[in-house]
């Protein structure tokens, strides 16, 4: 394989569009997981109460300050933050996961459950090329979509206007606008 095939890990872009990275390219973005699990880690032991400490946390988190009438409880959890877009009137839950170096969009209004995971990377499934390299692809949630406890967004996936994930649900696949989705996926799909 040609290096010109490879993200180059500052590349957003590329990511975004589902392109790999590769051994080198994991030092940036091994440093950005270091100084935010750093910064989520202070802000998840703050007193609640503490408004002004959190704004300042999410304001290092996300690379800018949240955007009105946004409600995050921690505990919080992200691996990158910069890519992590709130709109106006976002609520999450306590001890939601957004792994979002490939980027996550959610819409305004959107609710989100407690526990609930948004995953925008992942490694190939052949085993010989699994340590080499990543994969990603954004997750975009539109307005008013309402996100369950313990719900899991998998890479690539859009979730319509109005939209509902059942609690628990693995969404792998877009949810139309005004739908509700329920109910694990996993399935044996091929062996090796």
């Amino acid at each position: 394989m040609t290096d010109d095939r490879y993200l180059r890990i500052h590349d957003p872009e590329l990511l975004a569009n589902g392109e790999r990275v590769l051994g080198p390219e994991f030092r940036a973005m091994h440093e950005r997981v270091l100084r935010v699990t750093e910064l989520t880690s202070r802000l998840n032991v703050l007193p609640f109460d503490d408004e002004a400490g959190k704004a300042a946390l999410f304001e290092q988190i996300l690379g800018r300050p949240l955007p009105a009438g946004v409600t995050i409880y921690p505990p919080f959890y992200t691996d990158h933050g910069l890519r992590l877009e709130l709109a106006e009137r976002v609520f999450v839950n306590q001890g939601c996961t957004f792994l979002d170096h490939a980027g996550i969009r959610l819409g305004r209004g959107v609710m989100v459950g407690p526990r609930a995971t948004f995953v925008t990377t992942g490694h190939p499934v052949d085993p010989e090329e699994r340590r080499h390299y990543l994969t990603g692809a954004p997750i975009d949630v539109g307005e008013n979509a309402w996100i369950g406890a313990g719900a899991t967004i998998l890479p690539g996936v859009s979730i319509g206007r109005d939209a509902v994930v059942a609690a628990g649900a693995v969404v792998a696949d877009d949810v139309p606008p005004a739908s509700l989705v329920a109910g694990p996926k996993a399935t044996v799909l091929r062996r090796w």
